[in-house]
């Protein structure tokens, strides 16, 4: 299986336990692993036969500013299946950082690899 990254995408949406969290948009971040078979748009170099990483982004960001989330589980699995459906990835591994939310961690979030 081949994979696209898009790596370090920043993101705007509600999220957290208390309501008082989810008050105010607030950043993150995204790693994003997509498994699909580009054997056909290594030959065609042609858009239409990959998955356009611009339109993933796009999509992730548009969808994460539309809901609110209470647990990174719920943002991650949202996002992946997303992916999974809307894009007809055969698979996808999804990093969620939440960064600077607690002292003296840089970053707290969850990992989640989801298949057809």
């Amino acid at each position: 299986m081949d994979i696209i990254f898009l790596e370090q995408v920043k993101v705007q949406t509600k999220l957290g336990v208390p309501d008082w969290e989810r008050a105010v948009p607030q950043t993150v971040i995204l790693d994003i692993e997509i498994g699909y078979d580009f054997s056909k748009a290594c030959q065609t170099d042609a858009i239409e036969d990959t998955i356009d990483y611009g339109q993933v982004a796009a999509r992730i960001r548009e969808t994460l500013a539309e809901h609110s989330f209470k647990l990174v589980e719920a943002l991650g699995e949202h996002v992946c299946q997303l992916i999974l459906q809307e894009f007809k990835a055969q698979s996808v591994k999804l990093k969620v950082s939440k960064p600077g939310i607690l002292p003296g961690l840089k970053a707290l979030g969850v990992v989640l690899e989801r298949s057809q």
